[in-house]
């Protein structure tokens, strides 16, 4: 694939990785049938670890080694959170981090061979195939244990709820919102502290910006050729509007939908006026924010965990994505986090995932690092307070419009490379908008299979 040549400004080496997060969603399919296969030696619905009840909310804190398996993508936070679990407790979680086009075979082996991790992160949108598959501890009675357990993050419990039983619990959030570039809005004569609430405020600031003239500056820019940075930024708009993506089932898709052809009119009317940066129609996701950090896009959906980066060489305004006529919304993605199947010490890791939802975790260590919360009630922790846009970012993750999406075959129907939803993209902004319906269809189908 032809990606823009378009270079990113030098930083640590976390941060490149944490730009690609969105197009490395997109593991190879081959990759995927080998865990497809292992998860099926594993006998369809696998053997289920002992649930963890015998103590209490709080499980067994004795001084057991436990492991962590996680994605590259999250190290940041992963390595924070075992670091301040380790000081202050007896059991020591020892984290493995895996890279992250590796992640998925990595963990079909070790479900085919009983060698499975005590803990394991997964990206939210295997979540569901994972857990029919058997590969988690069900921890149903005690999240409910939990005082604050209608305050988690409803979306990933949702994601890791199977047949009324929860398996997962939210590791790390990752949002989407809506970034625009304060200095580009004042010079285009736009209220540098007003966002697009609609999808026509969205159109009419980048086609503003665009009136500039300024060279390689342009109104906003996407993964013209990316499902997972779509399914991330785009999918919001039509909740914010009041409608759905997929049935509750996850097996049909409703992308033919009113809001759905508004969001595809929307972005192909930019194109049209020269507004999205070159590049973007062949943009697979590995440089998709990149022009933006550089200053040279004046508004565009963005990825909530990049503020702080993006931040360092532009003047951020950040508010939720909007929909058709108002509303706002988020994809509620990241990772959520269980016991395997294969653990023999779930009282002992259920002591870390219960610790990991209290004030200490969510607070003192991804609030203090500038990361999202997964309980509601902490959305306006002292940390946030210091920056309005990271309490507008929280304010939006409990939003009732944002989703995080559940579908056993996500991955083939939307984030792997040429999916039925990137014909469906591509055609809607750059082709004949006269295929929506066939193309639907085909997206239907593999989310069916």
């Amino acid at each position: 694939m032809k990606h823009t040549s378009t270079e990113t400004p030098k930083t640590p080496d976390w941060e490149a990785v944490l730009r690609t997060r969105i197009v490395r969603r997109a593991i190879a399919g081959a990759a995927a049938i080998g865990l497809t296969v292992a998860m099926a030696a594993c006998g369809g619905g696998g053997t289920k670890a002992e649930a963890p009840t015998a103590a209490g909310a709080d499980g067994v804190d004795d001084g057991a080694a436990l492991t962590l398996w996680t994605r590259a993508p999250l190290e940041l936070q992963a390595k924070a959170l075992v670091e301040a679990y380790n000081k202050t407790h007896r059991n020591q979680v020892k984290l493995t981090i895996v890279p992250n086009d590796d992640y998925v075979a990595k963990v079909g082996a070790a479900a085919g061979s009983s060698q499975l991790p005590d803990l394991f992160a997964a990206d939210i949108v295997y979540v569901p195939n994972w857990t029919k598959a058997g590969l988690f501890a069900d921890l149903t009675d005690s999240i409910a244990k939990l005082p604050y357990a209608d305050k988690i993050n409803q979306g990933h419990l949702r994601a890791g709820t199977y047949e009324g039983k929860k398996y997962v619990m939210p590791f790390v959030l990752d949002l989407s919102v809506m970034f625009w570039n304060k200095k580009l809005y004042r010079e285009a004569g736009l209220d540098p502290e007003k966002g697009p609430t609609t999808l026509d405020e969205f159109r009419a600031q980048a086609l503003a910006v665009q009136k500039l003239n300024r060279k390689d500056t342009y109104g906003t820019y996407f993964g013209g050729n990316c499902g997972g940075c779509n399914v991330f930024t785009w999918f919001p708009m039509v909740w914010a509007s009041g409608e759905e993506v997929m049935n509750p089932e996850g097996t049909q898709s409703l992308l033919d939908g009113t809001a759905a052809q508004k969001v595809y009119s929307t972005w192909r009317e930019l194109q049209s006026a020269g507004a999205i940066a070159p590049g973007a129609k062949d943009e697979t996701g590995a440089t998709w924010v990149a022009a933006f950090q550089q200053g040279k896009i004046g508004v565009m959906p963005y990825p909530a965990t990049l503020l702080s980066t993006a931040a360092k060489t532009v003047d951020v305004g950040v508010t939720p994505i909007p929909g058709v006529s108002g509303g706002g919304a988020t994809f509620v993605g990241g990772d959520g986090v269980g016991i395997s199947k294969d653990s023999t010490k779930t009282q002992q890791a259920w002591n870390f995932l219960s610790w990991l939802m209290s004030d200490k975790a969510q607070v003192d260590v991804l609030a203090a690092g500038n990361s999202s919360v997964s309980r509601t009630d902490l959305a306006d922790n002292r940390y946030a307070a210091e920056d309005p846009r990271l309490v507008t970012i929280n304010k939006v993750a409990a939003d009732p419009h944002s989703k995080t999406p559940v579908s056993v075959n996500f991955q083939q129907a939307y984030n792997a490379p040429g999916s039925p939803w990137v014909t469906l993209l591509r055609d809607q902004v750059y082709g004949d908008t006269g295929t929506l319906g066939k193309d639907n269809q085909a997206l239907s189908q593999v989310l069916g299979q």
